[in-house]
């Protein structure tokens, strides 16, 4: 497998002599969920749109559905992590009910708003976190004190800042809500 994505560069850089322009070309973005793999199959090649992050597609879903005042949206693929991120963010009113389609490919996932969510994310890379540490995280990420929550992958499960912190483990961030 071979991954490759061209960032365009700048309009002052686009002359074909330009060092500038050679670097731009072969820098690799980290912000896409979609990468391009290259197959090679016998004596064909094959271009091939894989997703890169199931997660982040799923809530930037979600936060374009809620800005557009939408009622219902339809997330697709399913994953056990969006899964659980979901639940965490029904427990706390953030969203209403959802149900799981199962299609028997990746699955989808519909999903009922009621307009609280002002913005969610993934965090990337999942940065190992310790309970002395949430804190920190709270204040660079979440609004404020009391609103919002970061969401925690950790050996017992997928869970808030709030709950890690009552069952004294730490984890791996994996994104936020408010």
């Amino acid at each position: 497998f071979f991954f490759l994505m061209i960032r365009r560069p700048p309009r002052s850089t686009q002359s074909r002599s330009s060092a500038a322009s050679d670097v731009y070309k072969r820098q690799v973005s980290t912000q896409s969920t979609w990468g391009i793999i290259f197959q090679l199959k016998g004596n064909k090649s094959i271009l091939k749109m894989v997703r890169i992050n199931v997660l982040a597609d799923c809530l930037r879903t979600i936060v374009n559905a809620e800005r557009r005042g939408k009622r219902q949206v339809l997330i697709r693929p399913s994953s056990k992590v969006v899964i659980r991120f979901l639940r965490v963010m029904q427990k706390h009113g953030y969203i209403g009910e959802f149900e799981i389609i199962d299609d028997h490919r990746a699955g989808k996932i519909v999903v009922e708003l009621n307009g609280r969510i002002n913005k969610c994310g993934v965090i990337s890379p999942r940065f190992d976190i310790k309970i002395a540490q949430f804190e920190k995280w709270q204040d660079n990420i979440l609004p404020s004190k009391q609103f919002g929550f970061l969401v925690l992958t950790t050996t017992y499960g997928i869970m808030d800042h709030a709950e890690a912190k009552a069952r004294g483990t730490g984890g791996k961030i994996l994104g936020f809500f408010y």
